[in-house]
């Protein structure tokens, strides 16, 4: 892999584009038209078509995150990672309880933009707003306004663990303590997998219970926890072991039968999630240069991640799911499209731009040039 990637030529930014719209097209079923979400039959319960991609979010972000701890130190790595989520989120919050103060009540508007503001989400629903659209329908629930938020805990939660291993020097001295982290979570996979056996093929994660509650991220579900952290890793490791990672077509062709057969057959986390993850690796090296262009200037992925579930649960309110499935995915991909492009110029890449602040208090002060020597006195001339 170290022979085929390139930091500065790479397909990384059209994967995550693609994974983020696959996210939309997938809840397009339970948010317009009241349906499980494509993939869950065929998978029997393991996996559908907006998980897949969400594990696959969790790859690519381990693969990138790492590169940027191995080059930072821990304050400043942190700093980026800050950069990178709570802008854009903050400013969505808002935007939604703007919009929200409208049709419900404005308290309860700001109440949900301060419950998710530091990437935990304490506050599903605003009212009873989006209540009567499908998806409320099809869970028995209430008001859900941005469900997409439950995984940004649990990738903050993996930002602060390499910021600790980062301060650790475990990245650049250390790096086989990443694989022993990966191993261990894989190891979790596997029980769970052996668990279930032989009465069925298909994972049946076993309760955990939560960890915590930690600052700013909360309680997490311990078994989603230890999964998307055994994805992370993978593209963690895979990043610091490129030289390690063989990449050839028929290992790609031989990964996506895994994938495949383990969605069918069962097996998919413990076989599966591997096969995914190199699919997703070998893809970022070798697809042709034209994908190389998209999302490295312009990087709509997070945009679209946070802003797809609230405009999809609005066009639904405005009864756009009625005008059928493919408009109502035509429309929502239109929008959110529109949205993420201007939190990007707007909100995000101006953000980005602060990541070499460094506040006045720790800025090295200048070191005044030394004083001139007088110049030495001319001898006088002699006959």
């Amino acid at each position: 892999m170290s022979d085929r990637y390139s930091p500065r030529a790479n397909a990384l930014g059209f994967l995550r584009l693609c994974l983020a719209l696959t996210v939309l097209v997938g809840h397009s079923w339970p948010l317009g038209a009241g349906r499980p979400t494509p993939g869950l039959r065929f998978s029997h319960g393991q996996a559908d078509v907006g998980t897949l991609a969400v594990d696959g979010f969790f790859v690519l972000s381990g693969f990138l995150v790492t590169a940027s701890a191995a080059r930072l130190g821990p304050v400043r790595f942190a700093w980026h990672r800050g950069l990178r989520i709570f802008p854009g989120l903050w400013v969505c919050l808002l935007v939604i309880a703007g919009f929200a103060g409208f049709f419900a009540s404005f308290p309860e508007a700001l109440a949900f933009a301060r419950g998710n503001a530091l990437g935990q989400p304490h506050e599903w629903g605003i009212g009873t707003l989006f209540s009567d659209n499908p998806y409320s329908r099809l869970t028995g629930g209430g008001s859900v306004v941005n469900g997409s938020l439950w995984s940004l805990s649990f990738e903050l939660f993996w930002y602060g663990v390499f910021t600790a291993l980062t301060a650790c020097g475990v990245i650049r001295r250390c790096p086989r303590l990443v694989l022993l982290l990966t191993a261990g979570a894989y190891t979790v996979l596997i029980s769970d997998f052996l668990h279930q056996l032989p009465a069925t093929p298909y994972t049946v994660p076993r309760p955990r219970g939560t960890v915590g509650p930690i600052p700013l991220f909360g309680a997490l579900d311990t078994q989603t926890l230890v999964y998307l952290g055994f994805l992370f890793l993978l593209g963690a490791s895979a990043q610091l072991y490129q030289h390690r990672v063989p990449m050839h077509p028929a290992l790609a062709a031989l990964a996506a039968l895994v994938l495949l057969g383990t969605l069918r057959l069962g097996g998919f986390h413990v076989l599966g999630y591997p096969a995914f993850a190199y699919l997703l690796l070998w893809a970022a090296c070798s697809l042709p240069p034209w994908s190389h262009r998209i999302g490295r200037a312009r990087d709509y992925s997070y945009g679209i991640y946070i802003y797809a579930f609230p405009t999809q649960q609005t066009l639904a309110a405005l009864g756009v799911h009625h005008w059928g499935l493919p408009a109502y995915v035509a429309a929502s991909a239109l929008v959110t499209t529109a949205l993420a492009a201007a939190s990007w110029h707007l909100v995000e890449r101006p953000a980005l731009r602060l990541k070499d602040w460094t506040p006045p208090v720790l800025r090295p002060r200048p070191v005044p040039p030394p004083p001139a020597e007088a110049p030495e006195p001319a001898l006088p001339r002699t006959g």
